[in-house]
């Protein structure tokens, strides 16, 4: 078998590495089953508890503006809305998400000004410190699967739902 269990360094949870192609994977490889993975080298990392001492999980869905404190992105070299034009917009994707995880992931991959869209806005796990305040605040108050309201960060305005 080529795969093996390692642990995050920056994440502190459990990943699949195949140590011949060097993929690495958060999930189950597909040609895996769960009885195969409890055999793998470094399987016990796999019994810790998902979500790290203190940390949350989080997706976005960001909205920059001209005042952002980079206002380009992957999808504009020049971003020159108006933040009062970033929340509107942002608004509107609220509507049109609802409460539903998966609309937020779709919206999140089609129209977030972020790197992270490319995940469906997922940032991953991060502790204290680690986000701008306003975010942090934002992601550690909301329960698991809950959505906040428009959030107004240095990079712009967001959505965050809390993923864990």
């Amino acid at each position: 078998m080529t795969w093996e269990v390692r642990l995050s360094n920056s994440r502190g949870v459990p990943y699949f590495f195949n140590t011949e192609t060097k993929e690495s994977t958060w999930d189950l490889p597909a040609e895996m089953t769960q009885e195969e993975a409890k055999g793998l080298p470094g399987a016990d990392l796999l019994s810790r508890p998902k979500v790290p001492a203190g940390q949350v999980r989080a997706s976005h869905l960001l909205v920059k503006h001209s005042g952002s404190r980079r206002p380009s992105s992957w999808k504009e070299t020049n971003i020159s809305r108006s933040k009062d034009e970033a929340i509107e917009i942002l608004k509107g994707y609220q509507t049109e998400i609802g409460g539903s995880a998966e609309k937020f992931a779709e919206l999140a991959t089609v129209h977030s000004d972020c790197s992270s869209h490319e995940k469906g806005g997922d940032l991953g796990f991060f502790g204290h410190g680690q986000m701008q305040k306003p975010f942090e605040e934002a992601a550690y108050a909301l329960e698991v699967g809950q959505i906040s309201d428009v959030i107004s960060t240095d990079s712009g305005v967001h959505l965050v739902m809390r993923t864990a």
